[in-house]
């Protein structure tokens, strides 16, 4: 298994390197965006081109493998977590940074074997970022081993926290209620507009915790594998275990951190993937 893990991680590197020369390039042009479920979830022709980048060198190279895409999903695709290899993928995450040429976007490629993510590759191409983590063999950026932060105390942490893409009342009306709650709490929170590049900021200890409702599996699959590589843990934000397909998460440099976090916050129930 070690060794097909590794041949696994060559291909993903190799395919997100390709990927971020084209979001690099169109990072910079007009773009043609579209929406989705509302006026704030946009996708690009470049979302389309890089998802369909990705999984021909993956089918190409390993064509029994299964394929998790946002926008294959998005456009009425399957979204079923078997026990078979699957590849776990967002062409962008952080369209709308990538649309507003706000630089943290990236590309997220994860893969789960028996529903357990095994790898994890994040590249932010504006930022010059490429994040690497095999399960069992720690968590690197740029070739350069990473670690969570060693803070304990949530009234010493930065936490990031989302508006996210949904602009119902009563979701909103929680999260703002959270947000007030997190400020009252910590050093202070932050909002990327990328949930990949969240959970690589709290692997490299930068930031202490990062909680989001309303994600996808394609948002987290690749973040897991590296924040728990460089010590961290994702939790759901109820305290309990991380349901991948359950559309919520709470990841912190320590569990210590993460049960502060999840005590003074409501959680939101989410239509699952």
């Amino acid at each position: 298994m070690g060794d097909m893990v590794q041949e696994y991680l060559k291909i993903a590197v190799e395919v997100a390197k390709k990927a971020g020369k084209r979001v690099k390039t169109d990072f910079y042009k007009n773009k043609n965006i579209d929406v989705k479920e509302n006026f704030a979830d946009l996708v690009t022709e470049t979302d389309h081109a890089v998802e369909e980048l990705i999984f021909n060198r993956i089918l190409e190279k390993f064509p029994d493998h299964k394929l998790i895409g946002e926008e294959t999903v998005s456009a009425g695709g399957h979204c079923e977590l078997t026990d078979d290899p699957t590849w776990i993928v967002d062409p962008i995450d952080g369209t709308t940074n990538f649309v507003h040429g706000v630089p943290h976007t990236c590309i997220s490629i994860g893969m789960a074997i028996n529903k357990q993510p095994v790898l994890g590759v994040v590249n932010a191409p504006i930022l010059g970022e490429m994040y690497t983590a095999v399960k069992g063999q720690g968590a690197f950026c740029n070739g350069t081993k990473i670690s969570v932060s060693t803070i304990s105390e949530l009234n010493r942490s930065v936490v990031i926290l989302e508006g996210g893409t949904s602009r119902v009342p009563e979701i909103l009306k929680t999260k703002v209620g959270n947000i007030k709650a997190v400020i009252e709490n910590c050093h202070g929170i932050r909002c990327y507009g990328s949930a990949a590049i969240n959970m690589c900021y709290v692997a490299r200890g930068s930031h202490e915790a990062y909680m989001e409702h309303g994600i996808h599996v394609w948002d987290i699959a690749a973040g897991v594998v590296i924040l728990e590589e460089a010590g961290g843990v994702v939790l759901d934000p109820s305290g309990g275990e991380l349901d991948l397909m359950n559309r919520r998460v709470l990841a912190g440099c320590s569990r210590t951190v993460a049960e502060q976090l999840s005590a003074i916050t409501q959680n939101i129930d989410m239509e699952r993937d």
